[in-house]
């Protein structure tokens, strides 16, 4: 039998997504990496709720908020997940033959252009990076099963001789595209209250790597400047800043709100105000993502003052209501 299956059973046209890439979510799509995480560990029945308490770390970077990416250690933690970089020295279909015949799942850069679940958007349009997780394949018979944005998809024929690269001579030279192992040998699947108890402890560690002040406040200033650059280039220009930049934050608190939601219902009372904050931030981001573009495709004034005060306020209050609450001498683990 030529399929080598790692996750056997999977099947895309029935598979069914974690709540947090439901359609009534404020951002369906998160990032292309956090995405998959979600996807992979709910399949391994595992709760990816508890993963999301390092997003309060993000910062505006200047052209850019945090691609925020779930970290390898906290993975690990809640998890027993061990991740590490794949020295890609040969063909990727062929470490991909021998790590997933070996029970291991790769992590790997590929192009969307290749992928048919983009379709509408880059499959057979735009040559896009992103990253997907290699499940189950099959090579003789030339099809993929993978992890991808929010779900489980599969591929075959042509997506799948272009994505791996098969039709290339044998002289051809590419840039080895980054990879990870992924290892789910030693998965650990623990109690609702005691994964609770570990996130809530990942969440004071990465609270504390909070930015030292508020971001928005920076990314208001960077906006006004950056805004006729925008109109000058139109749309496309617009839409790759947006993503780079608004996206990511109000995607990242709409990950930090559910996660404390999560915690609230593992028995910590307390986090659904600095929740309610954060989901401000998430809401008001993508509004101003719609606005930001009609203004630069009418290359008319953005009103957006408003907007930018109300995130910072709700960044000030968010990260002041959770500092006030992990201080408490008294919290308690969750129960």
């Amino acid at each position: 039998m030529s399929r080598i299956e790692v996750l056997p059973g999977l099947c895309s046209r029935i598979y069914s997504r974690h709540c947090l890439h439901h359609e009534d979510r404020i951002w369906v799509e998160k990032n292309c990496y956090s995405d998959l995480w979600i996807e992979l560990l709910h399949s391994l029945d595992l709760e990816p709720l508890a993963l999301f308490s390092f997003v309060h770390a993000v910062d505006f970077e200047g052209d850019q908020w945090t691609f925020f990416k779930p970290p390898l250690e906290v993975l690990r933690c809640l998890y027993g997940i061990d991740v590490q970089e794949l020295t890609v020295w040969r063909p990727l279909i062929e470490h991909a033959v021998e790590h997933l015949g070996n029970g291991k799942l790769i992590s790997t850069e590929a192009d969307a252009y290749w992928l048919p679940d983009t379709s509408g958007t880059d499959y057979r349009h735009t040559h896009t990076k992103t990253t997907i997780v290699l499940a189950n394949v099959d090579v003789q018979n030339q099809w993929l099963g993978y992890f991808h944005n929010t779900g489980y998809f599969e591929l075959s024929g042509d997506d799948f001789r272009k994505l791996f690269r098969l039709d290339a001579g044998p002289d051809t030279e590419f840039l080895p595209l980054f990879a990870e192992l992924v290892r789910i040998d030693r998965l650990v699947k623990q109690p609702k209250i005691k994964l609770a108890e570990h996130s809530l402890q990942l969440l004071r560690l990465h609270f504390g790597r909070r930015p030292l002040k508020n971001p928005f406040v920076g990314f208001s200033l960077r906006l006004a400047e950056d805004l006729p650059k925008l109109q000058i280039r139109g749309l496309p220009y617009y839409h790759a800043w947006a993503f780079a930049s608004i996206r990511q934050v109000g995607a990242a608190f709409e990950l930090a709100s559910a996660n404390l939601r999560w915690l609230a219902s593992c028995g910590q009372p307390g986090l659904e105000a600095p929740a309610r904050s954060f989901d401000i931030i998430s809401a008001t981001s993508k509004a101003l993502i719609l606005k930001g573009a009609r203004a630069v495709n009418a290359k008319r004034a953005l009103e957006s003052a408003d907007m930018l005060k109300q995130l910072a306020q709700a960044w000030d209050e968010g990260m002041g209501m959770l500092e006030q609450y992990l201080n408490q001498p008294t919290l308690q683990p969750p129960r």
